[in-house]
């Protein structure tokens, strides 16, 4: 009886060895009728390499199938050419069994080219999920999460913030006046917090196709956004293929030896006991990890050593956070396909794509020449943290300073944040201080394909606070002015209008602050008049009425503009479009100061009175303008100068 029972025992094990397992396929879904008709699906499955795959739905063919080092991934290459929406019946065959596992192909919403992109008329608004506003406490905690932490006294882990906190302040960022909203990254992080740190910032990638379930659902992110867009709001996707989290599956069961950059160190011995904060185990540094060096001028130095384009590539930015390979052209396929997932399945406006140097250019190219293609009117903006121009310049598409299109519409401006960062703490004299670094910096446009396609920002999550840890208004207004009124896409950072403020040198954190109101038990709600105090109030009024002026004045998404040498400690910005002129005025100087009108006639012209854009107040250009200290003026008024010569 014995022997009976150990041979059915054996017979159910080899028969469910023998199973075919497909555990999941990425992208959950796809869609028909895209320019380019092939289709990469990823299975993961348990021996799932050696399938066989087979498929009989109309206009659909099956190009290849690749199989990976692990065992348990498979690489089904379609082309859907002829493809019309359905459920395609997939047939998996291993070891003489099946399974069948259907698929969707969806209808498109529209064509591609109707995705239509930020662009310089727009102000986008950057915030934290995490840290904005809790519209549903009970997805604070989720079962089964790696982490089940939710504590606002912390800084660096989990406060509650959610989508459903951001749908419930749609009418807050219409009051305010901005048109485009940067989420930082929603997807999924399932990673455990680390002595007091958590990836509540979104930057380990755990799963591509999953908004993190403590911010909300896939489904529910798509209904934010149709609602942003009902409110006249557009939503940019951050997203970051330099790497990935910890946790991903591919981190535990690698697709190929070649998916990521520099794994060695994992295999080490003691291996499974590093620490992800500091790559150390047992008290050293494993010898075979690399980390980057942070430098990115060697990925465009045309001197720079193999060493140390090799540190900045495919070095891991924490060891928590693992490097992709972006060279590996099936992971490089299965990048650009979880963006067009995101455009299609969302609606989203935009892409920011983090830390874009670090990862491997020529693949990076492919991925915008990619989505350039398939989506000719959307826009994605690069964020390329050097603070020299040329540098920045070469990373836009079209750039005449790079043998290698990036064909990246769009790039950040650290040359101005970090220049005006610097100026507000000095007088503007007759030479290089003040004012004069804003102009030293955008003398260089000429460096630009595109200088209407430079994002532009005065502070970010990753940067301390404009305001430090104090609450000069009156710097934050001079601030604003340039950033709202220069040939820039202007992005602002959540809470400046409510002088937000903080600094990294304890914690990223205390640049990432809750915002006050928009969490259960809050005490001070800056989302309304009542909540916010009076000075919280004059600067937020005086944004909102900068904010609304701008919304759809062409003057300042399309005009010419022109800037003066900074002269006797004022700063003098100009836009001319169709026969009208704006002028952004700054005292750089701590004391009263005086605008000499004839300096600047080449821009006014006949013109003898213009209208404060701020209090609507007349002021007269037939005589010089008092200035007071660090005083900001934004002026308007028609120009008799020639209107062809302007457009």
């Amino acid at each position: 009886m014995k022997k009976i029972l150990l041979l059915a025992l054996l017979l159910i094990s080899m028969t469910m060895s023998a199973q075919v397992n497909v555990s999941r396929i990425d992208p959950t879904d796809w869609y028909v009728g895209m320019k380019d008709p092939s289709l990469q699906l990823m299975v993961y499955g348990k021996d799932i390499r050696s399938a066989n795959v087979s498929t009989d739905y109309p206009g659909v063919s099956i190009d290849s199938l690749v199989r990976l080092d692990s065992p348990n991934y498979l690489l089904v290459y379609l082309n859907l050419k002829g493809a019309q929406p359905g459920t395609m019946k997939l047939t998996f065959t291993n070891n003489g069994k099946k399974k069948t596992v259907g698929y969707e192909l969806k209808q498109r919403a529209m064509a591609g080219a109707d995705h239509k992109g930020f662009s310089n008329a727009d102000v986008l608004y950057l915030l934290m999920p995490d840290r904005f506003a809790n519209g549903n406490p009970k997805n604070d905690v989720v079962k089964g999460m790696r982490t089940q932490v939710c504590d606002r006294t912390q800084p660096s882990l989990r406060h509650g913030g959610d989508l459903e906190g951001i749908r419930q302040h749609l009418d807050y960022f219409n009051q305010l006046g901005v048109t485009a909203l940067w989420f930082t990254p929603i997807l999924e992080n399932d990673s455990p917090d680390q002595g007091g740190f958590s990836t509540y910032h979104g930057y380990a990638t755990t799963d591509y196709y999953r908004v993190d379930p403590r911010f909300g659902t896939n489904k529910e992110y798509a209904e934010l956004i149709r609602e942003a867009h009902a409110h006249g709001l557009k939503v940019v996707m951050d997203m970051i293929f330099n790497h990935c989290g910890f946790e991903h599956p591919w981190v535990a069961d690698m697709p190929s030896k070649d998916w990521f950059n520099t794994p060695e160190w994992l295999f080490e011995k003691n291996g499974n006991g590093h620490d992800p904060m500091t790559g150390k185990a047992n008290g050293e540094t494993k010898s075979k990890y690399m980390q980057t060096s942070y430098k990115l001028t060697p990925v465009l130095d045309p001197y720079a050593s193999k060493q140390d384009l090799k540190e900045t590539v495919d070095g891991w930015f924490v060891p928590s956070m693992p490097d992709l390979n972006q060279r590996n052209p099936h992971l490089m396929r299965y990048l650009i396909q979880n963006s067009e997932w995101w455009i299609e399945t969302a609606d989203i406006d935009g892409i920011r794509m983090d830390t874009y140097p670090y990862a491997d250019r020529k693949a990076m190219a492919g991925w915008m020449k990619a989505l350039d293609k398939e989506y000719p009117n959307f826009n994605t903006v690069g964020e390329t943290w050097v603070t020299e121009p040329a540098y920045t310049a070469a990373w836009q598409k079209d750039s005449k300073l790079s043998t290698m299109n990036s064909y990246l519409k769009t790039v950040m401006d650290f040359s101005f944040y970090d220049k005006l960062n610097q100026a507000k703490h000095e007088e503007t004299d007759d030479w290089w201080k003040g004012f004069n670094r804003i102009y030293n910096s955008l003398c260089y446009d000429y460096l630009y394909a595109d200088p209407s396609h430079v994002l532009a920002f005065i502070e970010n999550h990753d940067t301390d606070r404009f305001l430090g840890n104090g609450k000069d208004s009156t710097a934050l207004r001079q601030a604003l002015a340039l950033l709202l009124t220069i040939n820039r896409i202007p992005q602002l950072y959540y809470g400046t209008e409510v002088l937000m403020n903080g600094t990294k040198e304890v914690t990223d954190g205390n640049v990432r602050k809750d915002f006050p109101g928009g969490f259960a038990g809050d005490k001070h709600n800056c989302f309304t008049e009542q909540g916010r105090t009076k000075a919280e109030n004059a600067m937020f009024n005086w944004t909102l009425q900068l904010l609304h002026w701008r919304q759809g004045n062409d003057v300042i998404a399309k005009g010419k503009q022109t800037q003066f040498i900074p002269w006797k400690g004022v700063y003098v910005i100009a836009r001319q479009y169709n026969g009208k002129a704006v002028m952004t005025i700054l005292n750089g100087k701590r004391s009263d100061n005086t605008l000499e009108v004839e300096r600047y006639k080449e821009i006014i012209g006949s013109a003898t009175t213009a209208r404060d854009v701020i209090t609507g107040a007349t002021v007269d250009l037939t005589k010089n303008i008092q200035l007071s200290p660090r005083q900001t003026l934004i002026i308007e008024f028609g120009s008799t100068a020639d209107a062809s010569a302007q457009k």
